[in-house]
């Protein structure tokens, strides 16, 4: 379809040009004693749930903006559209009084309109909707984006999202599906007795997680407070006061850095059950992802893309999947006698043998780490739970009771990168303080002491769960970078 020009303007008029035509337009439209920002407008559907479940004949009532035009004289054929999807319509001059037509020609790609009429199907098979009234609820005062082109800048889609979402039906898709995965995980946690609770944004320890957090001041009561990294600690709180289901789904906020798969605000789930543990949770993980997968996509294997546009594989998420040991999968890419290696053999073979690169700051368990890294984690397609990762490296876990080295925690990872750890949750609160210690050096004041405390009062053991929704939802809608699941990321001030 073509757009309607608008009046006293031609092709390739400036966007200051179209704007000024665009408001003379607002005043002849109040001229005809209409509000051209309209008012309450009950609506009986949406243009896409009149496509989906499409019936001839029926009366419809809905909103939406004119996403196209064209004009064709006496009948006037129009797409009508919202996030969801869009519906044809079709105007004629016979069908409305002599004012609303002239109201209409003052209209325009980018207005929103209400749409009374009866649906049918067209000579060429395209279902439709036979205008008989239609009310103006909003005149936009800037043109739309090329509707061929879209809005090609992906800054500026970035910056602009509403923008993004009016010309990119593929943009507006992912992110209606992003809702609907919430939605879904709601539904699911709720359906089996997890009550949703929301704990403290501002905190006076950033704890739960190792993480470099935003700080600010809290005048009112007089103290330094931060962003919270995790709400985890605050959710095992609420363990020992009785809550035996739980979980939350908010914002984290860590103040480091920026890249494809991180943005320093981000959404997390995170679940606890009293009497469960890293397996219980690793099995509730996998039969949550894939209820979501196929109640809100129908199917269980997604696509996942390189920048260029190449397939770089295929997700599959089909049931059961793999569980493995962390030392298990490293022996598997670096060599079965990895761990009976020296330090220093270890980071000469990482370097020189598996071309790794090490920095010079990585202990030894970092250099294992690097390892996994590399070779595992990134090179991992479909859904694998890591389980027993080195005690340091997660010190709110209970370590195993056959090798105290390690931690009963899983992670899992897929599509190149981790979505989910889980843990048997460390309950004693002796252990607890040791463990916070030994992270924390001499760093005592990023220890939250009031934590422990609370455990001294009875945590009953229990899994947990921690899963970034923004990377779930970026696999699932094959989205190559973050900032296409956020609606509105973090960005550089523009110089």
């Amino acid at each position: 379809m073509s757009e309607n020009q608008p009046a006293n303007t031609a092709p390739g008029s400036s966007e200051e040009e179209l704007i000024a035509v665009r408001r003379e337009k607002v005043g002849i439209i109040r001229e005809l004693g209409v509000n051209p920002y309209g008012g309450r407008y009950d609506v009986s559907t949406n243009p896409a749930e009149i496509k989906a479940n499409f019936e001839e004949g029926k009366q419809v009532k809905f909103l939406g903006r004119i996403n196209a035009l064209r004009d064709m004289g006496r009948t006037q054929f129009f797409t009508v559209a919202d996030v969801r999807g869009s519906i044809q319509c079709m105007l004629t001059r016979k069908a409305v009084s002599e004012e609303a037509w002239a109201l209409w020609k003052l209209l325009e790609r980018g207005d929103w309109v209400g749409i009374e009429g009866e649906t049918f199907i067209t000579r060429t098979g395209e279902p439709s909707v036979r205008v008989e009234s239609f009310k103006v609820l909003s005149k936009a005062l800037r043109p739309m984006p090329d509707k061929f082109h879209g809005l090609a800048d992906m800054d500026l889609r970035y910056r602009r999202r509403h923008l993004d979402l009016m010309s990119n039906p593929e943009s507006a898709d992912r992110f209606v599906k992003r809702s609907l995965i919430i939605q879904e995980i709601r539904r699911y946690l709720t359906e089996r007795g997890f009550l949703e609770v929301e704990t403290p944004m501002l905190q006076d320890i950033a704890g739960g997680a190792s993480a470099k957090p935003f700080e600010s001041y809290y005048n009112a009561l007089k103290k330094p407070v931060t962003l919270r990294i995790a709400p985890e600690l605050f959710l095992k709180r609420l363990l020992v006061g009785g809550f035996p289901k739980v979980f939350e789904l908010n914002r984290n906020f860590r103040n480091e850095g920026v890249d494809r798969r991180h943005n320093p605000e981000f959404t997390v789930l995170e679940v606890y059950e009293a009497g469960g543990d890293y397996e219980s949770m690793a099995t509730m993980m996998e039969e949550m992802i894939t209820t979501i997968a196929e109640k809100v996509f129908g199917t269980l294997k997604f696509d996942q893309y390189y920048d260029e546009g190449n397939l770089r594989w295929t997700v599959d998420l089909t049931r059961p999947w793999r569980r493995a040991d962390y030392n298990d999968l490293v022996k598997e890419v670096a060599g079965t006698d990895w761990f009976e290696l020296t330090p220093e053999q270890r980071r000469n073979r990482a370097e020189n043998e598996l071309h790794v690169q090490i920095g010079e700051e990585l202990d030894d368990t970092g250099v294992t780490q690097q390892v996994y890294e590399k070779l595992v984690e990134e090179k991992q397609a479909n859904p694998l739970f890591v389980c027993h990762v080195a005690r340091d490296l997660v010190p709110l876990a209970k370590a195993n009771p056959e090798n105290p080295e390690v931690v009963d925690v899983f992670e899992l990872v897929m599509n190149g990168q981790e979505l989910c750890p889980g843990y048997s949750e460390q309950n004693d609160p002796v252990e607890q303080l040791e463990r916070l210690q030994h992270q924390a050096g001499e760093e005592t004041q990023k220890i939250d002491y009031d934590f422990v405390e609370t455990l001294e009062s009875g945590m009953p053991s229990a899994g947990g769960i921690g899963i970034g929704i923004d990377r779930l939802c970026m696999l699932l809608t094959g989205a190559g970078s973050i900032r296409d699941i956020i609606l509105f990321p973090q960005l550089k001030n523009r110089s």
